[in-house]
């Protein structure tokens, strides 16, 4: 059950209406790092977890995630407020409101007139929100780790909106919400260490033929060596012949058909077999003009 408390998270200060900021605020609204995804993504594995404490932890942290898409979502609002009054009651000549909304070469104008100025479910090239953002697979150490993730991604868009604004409400706003991202991004780290063991994700082990190998794939200049790939815990395999069939296989598939399937493969294979000889004249050659390069041609060409 939610309750909503009118007084914001955080109190929100705009100086000035900004179409263009609102429209780029619109990524941490309606974006894939944006806080809707964050609450959903929060939400949907609280009611699916079953530890009570990182039950109650996932609860808290996506309904504050809903407090912070309304504190985005009212600054999206207030950045838009002069220019969709102006645009509502038509206080402008049509080239002139035209210049107002889109100002300095940003794609506002989408947003003003499709959705009034108000906030859209949109990230900030008007792309509609999708569940698809969601990427929660059900195993706490993988939901973890990808939750610090999207804490560390969303950081980063905030930081960039800030650096985009020299309003100081609005940056001591953004402020906050980053910060926040930090907070929660501490609290998943916590929750993730206090599984013991919690790596490898899953349950079943991996093949020790295998955990501690590197395959040294991309040779050549710009060849490195760190911790990654260097020390006692990496057997580092650079020669090619032993990067291919690690299995002790001849590295070809196979599959075992019945005998009415490999008749029905053979008849197939013989009869959609390419001819090595024919050196057919095509649409392409009787189409060919300059820059084509050497083409089939029946006869000798034209002088």
């Amino acid at each position: 059950m939610f309750m909503h408390n009118k007084r914001l998270q955080y109190t929100v200060r705009v100086s000035d209406a900004n179409p263009g900021l609102a429209n780029l605020m619109l990524e941490q609204f309606g974006g894939p790092q944006g806080e809707l995804a964050a609450a959903m993504r929060y939400f949907t594995q609280a009611l699916a977890e079953d530890d009570p404490g990182r039950k109650d932890m996932l609860l808290d942290i996506a309904t504050e995630e809903l407090s912070h898409l309304e504190v985005i979502g009212t600054i999206v609002a207030m950045l838009n407020k002069g220019a969709k009054g102006e645009l509502a009651e038509a206080a402008h000549e049509q080239a002139e409101m035209y210049r107002t909304i889109t100002g300095a070469g940003n794609d506002s104008h989408v947003t003003q007139v499709l959705y009034g100025g108000g906030p859209a479910l949109t990230n900030s090239g008007g792309v509609p929100w999708s569940a698809a953002y969601i990427d929660s697979i059900g195993d706490p150490t993988c939901d973890l780790r990808s939750n610090i993730a999207a804490e560390a991604r969303a950081k980063i868009i905030y930081e960039r909106l800030i650096n985009c604004t020299p309003d100081v409400g609005v940056r001591d706003a953004l402020t906050f919400l980053m910060t926040r991202e930090i907070a929660h991004q501490k609290s998943f780290e916590k929750a993730l260490y206090a599984i013991e063991p919690n790596f490898p994700t899953g349950k079943l082990p991996g093949d020790p033929r295998f955990t501690d190998k590197y395959f040294d794939m991309s040779q050549g200049d710009g060849n490195a060596e760190g911790p990654w790939n260097h020390g006692p815990q990496w057997e580092v395999i650079s020669d090619r012949n032993l990067q291919a069939a690690v299995d002790g296989g001849d590295g070809h598939a196979q599959t075992t058909l019945t005998t009415q399937q490999k008749r029905a493969v053979e008849q197939m294979a013989a009869r959609t077999k390419s001819s090595t000889n024919a050196d057919p004249v095509t649409g392409a050659d009787l189409g060919a003009g300059p820059g084509a390069g050497k083409m089939t041609q029946s006869k000798p060409a034209k002088r």
